[in-house]
């Protein structure tokens, strides 16, 4: 760091030194700097940079990284982990010849994980979802996205959310909670009642009480068609909530197009989007979150036009869909991994997918994703040689450690 005694020192909580830095800045690229150093103060970044350029720092505490990488911490913009019960039967039913869609239509799916979560009390539920929370945590996720889906009624949709707001309460990590009351028709329910409910009743009521960040649908011929994912999102918009949508999973629906004239944070999935919907996601900075776990579970052949996202520019995020079903994976490393092999994503896509996309995804890329200043102390340490590391390895974790808003966790 530079000696200047006509210079104030910066006041810092904390010092990173001997760090090789990997900031995620900017709209391209891993932001390499050799020999870094990164200063926290209350919370935030308050530099960030070469330790030739760094300003002096007079810190109470320092961390000498001994050479390790730090990058952002890790950013999963798609779960499902709040819920109840196991699906594994599907598996072997899939193997067997079923598909996704036969399992569903026979009161599989979705409607096998409604009645074991909605059969759940809350401290059933916080149990089992902090176990798959941990998960995340150990591999260096600092910011998680949990969505509702599994209730299906008012009273358990609510319990989902709540329990995804005491995680974070439980755990040092940042939770982003979304309402997806559009998964599915409740088994036996009266579908325009439900839709009713929906946007009458429980949108309006999760924004006024905050239980919510942002509202999800599942655009699908086995789940809403284009009209009634429409209607959910203007009475998202009307509540003042931000849209995501399952998007383009199993058919080419305009599910992306439909998000992106929404302006979206996101369209997930994405399998069958054509070259249209990705232009559109760009006009309307809605970013593609790619799940490649629920690619490898169903052994889909389709996969996402990952072509045509890189000739448009859509910003490509990578997440775990975490969930009991179709992608039962607690681990954004592994799901980074299965991006690289089954989708052709490259090194650097798939870390910025998980860090600074992800961050666009949730619609915190101010705060979250990359390492600069002013943004929160996220961070994640490393023991890796190279940044490759992180997705060409399966199995365990190389986190040295993880800090949260500038505390170790």
């Amino acid at each position: 760091m530079r000696e200047n005694r006509h210079v104030a020192a910066l006041k810092a909580d904390l010092l990173f030194t001997g760090a090789r830095l990997a900031t995620m800045a900017g709209r391209a690229g891993l932001g390499v700097v050799e020999d870094a150093v990164v200063a926290v103060a209350d919370g935030r970044i308050a530099w960030a940079g070469a330790r030739g350029e760094a300003p002096p720092v007079d810190a109470a505490e320092r961390f000498d990284c001994a050479g390790r990488w730090i990058t952002p911490g890790l950013v999963d913009c798609h779960t499902h982990l709040v819920f109840a019960g196991n699906r594994a039967d599907e598996f072997a039913r899939r193997l067997a010849g079923e598909s996704y869609a036969d399992i569903a239509r026979s009161g599989g799916g979705i409607a096998a994980t409604v009645r074991a979560t909605r059969a759940a009390d809350e401290d059933a539920l916080i149990a089992a979802s902090l176990m798959r929370l941990d998960a995340l945590l150990a591999e260096g996720v600092t910011t998680v996205e949990i969505k509702s889906g599994y209730g299906l009624d008012e009273a358990t949709e609510l319990r989902q959310l709540r329990v995804a707001r005491q995680l974070a309460a439980r755990r040092a990590v940042s939770v982003a909670a979304t309402y997806l009351g559009a998964h599915a028709v409740p088994p036996g329910g009266d579908r325009a009642a439900y839709l009713d409910l929906v946007c009458e009743r429980m949108i309006p009521r999760i924004a006024a009480e905050g239980l919510a960040d942002a509202v999800d649908v599942f655009q699908e011929g086995i789940a809403f068609s284009a009209e009634e994912c429409a209607r959910v999102f203007a009475a998202a918009g009307t509540a003042g909530l931000r849209v995501k949508s399952h998007a383009d999973q199993l058919s080419d629906g305009g599910g992306a197009a439909l998000a992106a004239a929404h302006r979206a944070l996101s369209a997930d999935h994405l399998e069958y989007t054509n070259a249209e919907g990705a232009a559109a996601m760009v006009r309307a900075g809605t970013v593609a979150v790619l799940l490649p776990g629920a690619t490898l579970m169903l052994k889909e052949e389709r996969h996402p036009p990952v072509d045509a996202f890189r000739a448009a520019g859509t910003r490509m995020a990578v997440a775990t869909d975490l969930n009991p079903g179709s992608s039962p994976i607690a681990s954004l490393r592994v799901c980074g991994t299965l991006a690289c092999v089954l989708f052709r994503m490259t090194v650097e896509e798939v870390l910025r997918g998980i860090t600074i996309e992800a961050a666009h995804a949730l619609g915190r890329a101010d705060r979250i994703g990359s390492v600069e200043a002013g943004k929160d102390a996220d961070l994640a340490v490393w023991s890796v040689e190279t940044l490759s590391q992180l997705v060409a390895q399966i199995g365990p974790s190389p986190l040295f450690a993880r800090f949260h808003q500038g505390v170790r966790a």
